[in-house]
């Protein structure tokens, strides 16, 4: 009679750990939304990547990624954010790992990514740049141009989707110098250790502004890259973990208002972005296909 007992017992709880695990917070049963909610507050990942995500000289966390999510956590009853500043390469295996529990960086949006994390609707669109030294010595105008030419050394931000683009061109992989951040490109740059940086076109203009450097300047007629055909234009938006579907769902219909009311283009002015940058009416589905 003592072993029937306790074999029942050993299987209620069994079954009760098994419900638990298939709900959204092991403990509680709630999703990362209902949770954010319950308590006010979220914590947010970022890559301290001007204008997207970073901290102003105040210590403030801001950039038009920031800004965008405030405003839509704002209308869902999510007043507080804290950020967690992580390097580009390393968010979307620490929005994986819980460190936090939304990207909010300006993050592409790309097939690849999209096996891992679940995206919102881009909130912007975007192109390249690229910066060299003063006079452009090495005549650089594309990066056909620096594949042309194996002695030609540019610089990109670790995770960044350039170097998958360079590389796509024809730019050979000793070609690309991998660093940690923005303002170490720009570096980089600037001691002549390489010949060139690329970054999409408002981070670049940002880093340039910052730096205030007489020693390299923006190439201003550069050509957007061509692959299999098509000229390249990035999507940028936020990222989820795949299970936080009623997250995504709220977040696109509050950035969709932001979108129809003309206030998503105002946050975007403030961070050098125009009207040319707004993502239209591409949804992150077909981008992901």
């Amino acid at each position: 009679m003592y072993k029937k007992v306790l074999v029942i017992l050993i299987l209620i709880t069994l079954t009760s750990t098994l419900l638990l695990a298939g709900c959204g917070n092991t403990t509680t049963g709630e999703t990362t939304l209902q949770k954010a909610q319950k308590i006010g507050e979220i914590k947010i990942g970022f890559a301290n990547e001007k204008p997207y995500a970073y901290k102003d000289d105040n210590g403030q966390l801001t950039g038009e990624a920031v800004e965008i999510a405030k405003v839509i956590f704002e209308r869902l009853g999510i007043k507080k954010i804290h950020g967690e500043l992580t390097e580009f390469g390393s968010l979307i295996s620490g929005l994986k790992a819980k460190r936090f529990d939304v990207i909010t960086a300006g993050m592409f949006i790309t097939p690849e990514r999209c096996q891992q994390v679940a995206f919102a609707n881009p909130e912007y669109s975007i192109g390249e740049a690229l910066a060299v030294q003063k006079g452009n010595p090495k005549n650089l105008h594309s990066y056909e141009d620096i594949a042309k030419d194996p002695s030609i050394k540019v610089a990109v931000m670790a995770g960044a989707q350039e170097a998958k683009i360079l590389k796509e061109v024809g730019v050979k992989e000793n070609q690309i110098v991998i660093v940690n951040d923005q303002p170490s490109a720009i570096a980089e740059l600037e001691s002549g250790r390489v010949d060139a940086v690329t970054m999409t076109g408002p981070s670049l203009q940002a880093m340039l502004d910052s730096a205030k450097s007489d020693k390299i300047e923006r190439v201003m007629d550069f050509k957007d890259p061509v692959i299999n055909g098509k000229i390249l234009r990035n999507y940028g938006a936020a990222a989820f973990r795949k299970e936080d579907t009623d997250f995504v769902k709220v977040y696109n219909e509050e950035l969709e208002k932001m979108k129809q009311s003309g206030e998503l283009l105002e946050i975007l002015k403030k961070f050098g972005f125009t009207e040319n940058e707004l993502p239209g009416d591409i949804k992150a589905k077909d981008i992901c296909k």
